[in-house]
């Protein structure tokens, strides 16, 4: 009877919206490929990053295009438009919009398991850090040691938070690319469809040797 009563009291509580719903804040989007769905959410910290996202969605920008360049342990890549009905074995990667965005760097922002961040050209042709106008990749990474940790913030000039380092160590990410990308989002529904993709087999630039396209549409909620 004690547990028929308490039962009814949640149900009710949970109605009324007493308790809080552990879902992330900001703009979702889902990425529907051919091996699942994965479910992102945008942070509002990094507004440019946002908005051109969202208007890329709205435009179907990314409908079609695959996940040309996937590494297992390190990350899955894609939003190259030119991977659009891509031959076999063409190489891919330097497609997108005619613009870039400004970097947009945020400390608690950082490249774990999950994130979500914006490709972009390399310092010896872009000093600035400016993203790729459509090119984003997902985190699959590893866990690092303290000791890996430790030699990463010498080389990068960063010193991570106690909660940056945990979350380094048990659940894993690229530690070695913060402050040198933005990151904008991360995965909060379908990692393992992430790590699905990390993990097919690809040629030697990368690319799966079966094509892993997308839908990206919002979530309205």
């Amino acid at each position: 009877m004690k547990n028929t009563v308490f039962a009814t009291i949640l149900f009710a509580a949970v109605s009324m919206g007493l308790f809080a719903q552990n879902t992330p804040k900001g703009t979702k989007v889902l990425i529907s490929t051919s091996l699942g769905d994965i479910k992102v959410v945008l942070y509002d910290n990094t507004p440019l990053h946002r908005d051109n996202f969202i208007e890329l969605v709205k435009e179907n920008y990314y409908d079609g295009t695959l996940f040309h360049r996937v590494i297992n342990q390190f990350m899955i890549q894609g939003g190259d438009p030119d991977s659009r009905n891509a031959k076999p074995k063409q190489m891919l990667g330097n497609g997108g919009p005619d613009y870039t965005i400004p970097f947009e760097y945020v400390a608690e922002n950082y490249h774990k398991r999950g994130a979500l961040a914006a490709a972009r050209m390399g310092d010896d042709v872009n000093p600035e850090k400016a993203s790729s106008g459509s090119q984003f990749y997902i985190v699959q990474g590893r866990t690092f040691s303290d000791a890996e940790l430790d030699q990463i913030e010498k080389r990068i000039n960063k010193v991570y938070t106690d909660e940056q380092r945990e979350v380094y160590k048990t659940e894993g990410g690229t530690p070695f690319l913060d402050g040198n990308y933005t990151v904008f989002g991360e995965v909060y529904e379908g990692m393992d469809v992430v790590d699905k993709i990390a993990k097919v087999t690809r040629d030697r630039n990368d690319r799966p040797l079966e094509d892993v396209s997308m839908t990206v549409t919002l979530i309205i909620e």
